[in-house]
């Protein structure tokens, strides 16, 4: 690493004398890129990359269409304006733009630099049909907040990603910068932050915050860990949240034991306003050491924080998997031609039941919450294709049909866990679950070496029992639903339906209802989850779009109208709903009566469990 360092500053020197060129050819860097988040234009930031001297005339220029961890095509080109290259004495060089991420420059050997400028793309957000997910998206905000997800900003030249990056950002004089990235340390120009990087991907997998100072550090064994926050209306700082993302983040370490991927860990918390033009797609991504999150500001804080532990213990254990236990897919991602890994039911489904089973193991929260989550789970994976394999889902994730059902890799991801976890607990009489595995194969493999994609589970039923094979043949590569009561009742459980009362047109925090944003907001009842008894009793089904309640038309606002005046409401109080079904208008009426819904639980089973289930039960959820 220091070699890189060496190089790269070396790189910069020539860089900044201005008519200078480095002495050293691109193919062994280092690539020169300066953003300029002092002088805005129009909302834009200004980005100028000096390549050095290229030996060859085709050059192709490339802004990521895909990063690792969306499994999303988000085409970060479509941000890019006023796209030039510039040869040595300053004149402007032909270009083709090839589609929304690629330039091809035919006359590389005299190519000095491009230039560009970059729009956000939490501005956007409500405008454009596929936006980007918040956590992976950029804002940029004069003299307030600049979220730094570097593959919106530099991009790279084709068959130099693994050439070292000197990236100097010149920022406002009252901002600092919160990021993993390696940092020149008494940079001599006043408001310029120097950073360095040993190839293309560690740009993107290191986003940077700038903020006005609102950061606190805290040790976790042996873990630096920085929480910075942005809060528009300064309602949260990093003080006020530290101590339960500590408590957190401890319990985190005493779960993984030894397994330790890293010795200093980052969270970018930007907290949005919700407004037309902030980020309104919230949760989190994973880097290597640090994490994004981007959630509303206007939480209180008890939400805030119950939401902070949910998403960043989910990114944190990503320093698992596929940080550290990843394909040759992950290790070599292509950004504009990405070829997908099948092991989803890993990357995203162990890292989410992680992040649910350590709190239970840990006391942060108690069995019946835990029994709670998973039975959601349950309930939300039957949304999805329950005969669809997981490997094939996951090695065509970026096409239909399988992109339609992304989510359940943390639905169903984490029940595939769940159910091998009881299954290898069985089999070694408590002595080994996922956990164990994940130690197992984090020794094996790391950051730097990956495995074969098509081999991992040949590997994981050597390392274990025959009946995995079974189980993953079945459930995992095969397309046979998994019968959770079969691995329930191992531990003395079972699931039982019962009744519950809900809202009118929500169940807590879970809406019954939702915006159709690419048809004018049109508000809809949801497909694919179970309906509470005012809305069954009423004859709407999923998939209805609510035209009028009670003569009046429904829009955004005027929903959130009915909602305030739903509280109020009695079991005798009349409805009457106009609905589109499909080409058909309908007319609901009816009283609303006392919403209810039916629910499953997870239970003890009603026989007392006998002492194989109990000691089962207590190495699966105690250990």
């Amino acid at each position: 690493m220091r070699k890189v360092v060496l190089v790269a500053f070396c790189g910069l020197i020539f860089y900044s004398c201005g008519s200078i060129k480095t002495l050293e050819t691109a193919d062994k860097g280092p690539i020169a890129v300066v953003l300029d988040l002092v002088d805005i234009v129009d909302d834009k930031v200004k980005v100028v990359i000096d390549p050095g001297a290229f030996t060859t005339d085709d050059i192709v220029f490339y802004v990521p269409k895909t990063i690792p961890g969306t499994y999303s095509e988000d085409n970060y080109g479509k941000y890019i304006e006023g796209f030039k290259a510039y040869s040595y004495n300053g004149k402007e060089l032909a270009f083709i733009k090839e589609d929304d991420n690629t330039w091809s420059i035919p006359n590389g050997k005299r190519l000095d630099r491009v230039t560009y400028y970059v729009n956000d793309t939490y501005d956007t957000e409500s405008e454009i049909g596929e936006a980007v997910f918040s956590p992976a998206g950029t804002n940029i905000l004069k003299d307030q907040n600049f979220m730094l997800n570097l593959h919106g900003f530099v991009g790279y030249f084709d068959g130099f990603k693994e050439v070292p990056y000197a990236l100097t950002i010149k920022r406002p004089t009252d901002m600092q910068s919160t990021t993993s990235l390696l940092k020149k340390a008494n940079n001599a120009v006043p408001s310029t932050d120097v950073f360095f990087a040993g190839r293309y991907f560690e740009i993107i997998d290191n986003p940077i915050l700038y903020t006005k100072s609102n950061a606190e550090s805290f040790m976790v064994n042996d873990i630096t860990i920085t929480l910075s926050v942005y809060s528009p209306n300064d309602m949260y700082t990093a003080t006020v949240l530290k101590d339960r993302m500590e408590k957190m983040m401890t319990a985190q370490k005493a779960f993984l034991g030894e397994i330790d991927g890293t010795k200093e860990y980052n969270i970018l918390l930007y907290l949005s306003t919700m407004e037309s033009n902030d980020a309104s797609g919230f949760g989190a991504l994973e880097h290597h050491t640090s994490t994004v999150v981007v959630l509303p500001e206007a939480l209180s804080k008890d939400r805030l924080e119950q939401a902070m532990v949910d998403v960043v213990s989910h990114e944190f254990f990503h320093i698992v998997t596929p940080l550290n236990v990843h394909s040759k897919e992950i290790q070599y991602f292509d950004f504009n031609d990405p070829k997908m890994s099948q092991h989803l039911w890993m990357y995203e489904g162990t890292t989410e039941y992680f992040a649910n089973l350590f709190q239970i193991q840990q006391g942060l929260i108690d069995e019946t919450e835990f029994y709670k989550r998973m039975m959601g789970k349950i309930n939300n994976a039957r949304s999805y294709d329950d005969a669809m394999s997981f490997t094939v889902m996951s090695k065509n994730i970026l096409s239909k049909p399988y992109e339609d059902n992304y989510a359940n890799v943390y639905e169903k991801g984490a029940l595939i866990n769940m159910a091998l976890d009881i299954t290898l607990r069985e089999l070694s009489k408590g002595e080994r679950g996922v956990l164990w595995l994940m130690k197992e194969l984090s020794k094996k493999y790391d950051n730097n070496t990956p495995f074969q994609d098509d081999t991992l589970i040949d590997e994981i039923v050597a390392m274990t029992y025959p009946e995995v094979r079974t189980f993953f043949d079945s459930h995992v590569i095969g397309n046979t639903p998994i019968d959770y009561n079969t691995y329930l009742t191992k531990v003395g459980l079972m699931t039982a339906e019962t009744k519950k009362s809900s809202g009118y047109f929500l169940d807590g925090d879970i809406p019954f209802i939702d915006v159709d944003q690419s048809n004018g907001n049109a508000i809809f009842i949801r497909k694919g989850i179970a309906l509470n008894s005012f809305l069954t009793d009423l004859g709407a089904a999923g998939g209805d779009v609510i035209k009028s309640i009670n003569g009046i038309p429904i829009d955004l606002e005027a929903m959130r109208s009915i909602l305030f005046q739903s509280r109020n409401w009695t079991s005798e109080t009349n409805i009457s709903m106009v609905v589109k079904r499909g080409e058909e208008e309908i007319n609901l009426e009816g009283k609303v009566g006392t919403p209810m819904l039916d629910v499953e639980t997870i239970v003890p089973i009603e026989e007392n469990a006998d002492d194989s289930q109990i000691r089962l039960k207590k190495a699966w959820l105690r250990r």
